[in-house]
C-alpha cells in the first residue's frame, strides 16, 4: 500500500500514527510525511539509532538491551510499545536491524525486527530476514514491510464513529 493510501485509510479510521526507527533512521516517518497533509494523522517518528536513545526517548530496558541486543523482538516491542505510550497515537510501528554491511553469524545482515503496537490490542512481533541485499535495499525492504504491517492493523480496526 502506498504511503497516501495508507494514510487515507487511517484517516477514515480517525487513527494516528508514530513510528520509532533505528536501522531506517527516519525513512518510514520521511515516507508518510512526503505526502501533503499527512499531518492530521502522522502524530511524530522518534529516530533512536543509539541504545541511549533508544532508553531516554522510548523506555527500552538498560537490562533488555544488555540481554538480548538492540536487534531483538523484545527491543522492537519495548519500541513500539514506548512510541505509543510516548505520543497522541493510536498505534506505532518500530524497526531495529541491521542494514549492512557486516552482521555477524548470530545477527546477520539483512535481520530487521518489527514491533506493531496498537492502543488496546496485544503487540505484534515479528523478525524478517531479508538477507544481505545491501544497506539500501535492506532499509527500502524494511520500510515497505512497515508500511504493510501498519495497513494490516489499520484495516482491522472500526471505522470512525
Amino acid at each position: 500500500m502506498s504511503p497516501a493510501a495508507l494514510l487515507a485509510l487511517a484517516r477514515a479510521k480517525g487513527a494516528r500514527i508514530a513510528t520509532a526507527e533505528s536501522c531506517t533512521g527516519g525513512m518510514i516517518s520521511a515516507a508518510l510525511t512526503d505526502v501533503a497533509g499527512s499531518s492530521d494523522v502522522f502524530d511524530r517518528g522518534f529516530v533512536t539509532y543509539s541504545n541511549a536513545a533508544k532508553q531516554a526517548m522510548l523506555g527500552v530496558s538498560p537490562d533488555t538491551l544488555a540481554r538480548v541486543g538492540a536487534v531483538s523482538e523484545e527491543v522492537a516491542r519495548e519500541m513500539a510499545e514506548g512510541a505509543l505510550a510516548r505520543s497522541d497515537a493510536t498505534l506505532a510501528v518500530a524497526v531495529t536491524g541491521i542494514a549492512g554491511p557486516g552482521g555477524s553469524e548470530f545477527k546477520p545482515e539483512g535481520r530487521v525486527c518489527f514491533g506493531l503496537a496498537v492502543k488496546g490490542r496485544p503487540t505484534l512481533v515479528e523478525t524478517v530476514e531479508f538477507g544481505p541485499r545491501g544497506r539500501a535495499a535492506v532499509r527500502s525492504a524494511t520500510v515497505a514491510h512497515a508500511l504493510s504491517l501498519l495497513a494490516q492493523a489499520l484495516g482491522d480496526l472500526p471505522a470512525r464513529g
